[in-house]
């Protein structure tokens, strides 16, 4: 037990009997190291509020003219009774980070080779959004005049963001594209979709379909947001092997061919009579030849000759001995 401790600390690494999962404390730095790259690097995107907001007009101009269905749609949904807005806020606040950590834990104790994959392709994707937010800051929904929507986590809470979006110190409100509450959580039900053989696993696609709802109806983001998302998750999914594929490494060499090894020919078994008659001849045959070899040896031996006597020459009597 005490091994197994050490080894899930980091002390040495993980042997193959423990399903070759990655040292804890090091995943444990790994995964807070790049959360606070991602943290602190979204906030290199601010002080650029003008780009944003014409990178916003792009974005909803392209939009109609794909014509995708309009973001107002969704959020009339759920303005329909405020509990049920209130819950959507609730969701987009409370549930994406939790949601991918809860998965992450899961995978690295129950699969292991999934939870270096999965983790693998988040990282991937996060940082590739990160670059994106820095080279093209953009104003969500909530915060363009022309889309019509309302801030519904400001006026119903809960909200995550600060009131007034240039002096957020603590989140970048102009890092929409691509939106990593999609992209996360599209991954998190692929990464269980992958590790588990449940006829039940579909559900998970929920989680996304849900969080594409909730971001668009709380004007968060675009439905080009997720796109954008579901784009880099799928070249992230390109890139990164997973565990049950061929990554190109030569099999091992198969197991030689059996050799041929000759038969012998089959030999004639007797039949039970004739073994029978077998045996009764060899058992006579045997008492001849006792009876014959004892009538040998009472000949050769000269008369007078004491029985006993040993067979051995120039035995010498034991009285003779001094």
């Amino acid at each position: 037990m005490a091994t197994r401790i050490r080894g899930a600390l980091g002390l040495r690494p993980a042997s193959p009997a423990e399903g070759g999962r990655p040292p804890l404390l090091r995943e444990l730095l790994l995964v807070t190291g790049l959360f606070l790259v991602y943290k602190f690097g979204r906030l290199l995107a601010n002080g650029h509020e003008l780009r944003a907001f014409r990178n916003a007009d792009l974005v909803w101009d392209a939009e109609r003219a794909l014509h995708f269905p309009g973001e107002g749609a969704v959020q009339q949904l759920l303005l329909h009774g405020e509990p049920l807005i209130r819950a959507a806020n609730a969701y987009y606040a409370a549930v994406h980070f939790p949601a991918t950590i809860a998965f992450l834990g899961w995978l690295y104790w129950r699969r292991p080779a999934h939870y270096v994959w999965s983790r693998r392709v988040l990282a991937l994707v996060t940082g590739a959004a990160l670059a994106l937010h820095i080279l093209i800051p953009l104003a969500p929904p909530r915060l363009l005049s022309a889309s019509g929507l309302v801030d519904t986590a400001r006026i119903y809470g809960p909200s995550v963001y600060g009131a007034v979006p240039e002096t957020d110190s603590m989140a970048n409100q102009f890092a929409a594209m691509p939106s990593l509450h999609f992209g996360w959580a599209l991954m998190v039900a692929i990464g269980l979709i992958a590790a588990t053989r449940s006829p039940l696993r579909w559900w998970w696609l929920l989680h996304p379909a849900i969080t594409l709802l909730v971001i668009v109806g709380t004007a968060n983001h675009y439905w080009l947001d997720a796109v954008a998302a579901a784009a880099l998750l799928g070249f992230a999914l390109l890139v990164v092997p997973s565990p049950g594929r061929n990554t190109g490494t030569p099999n091992a060499m198969p197991n030689a061919m059996p050799t041929s090894t000759p038969t012998s020919m089959p030999t004639a078994t007797p039949s039970a009579p004739a073994l029978s008659r077998g045996r009764r001849e060899s058992a006579a045959g045997t008492t001849g030849a006792g009876a014959e070899s004892e009538a040998a040896a009472g000949a050769e031996t000269p008369a007078g000759t004491p029985a006993g006597a040993g067979a051995e020459t120039g035995a010498v009597p034991a009285g003779a001995r001094r």
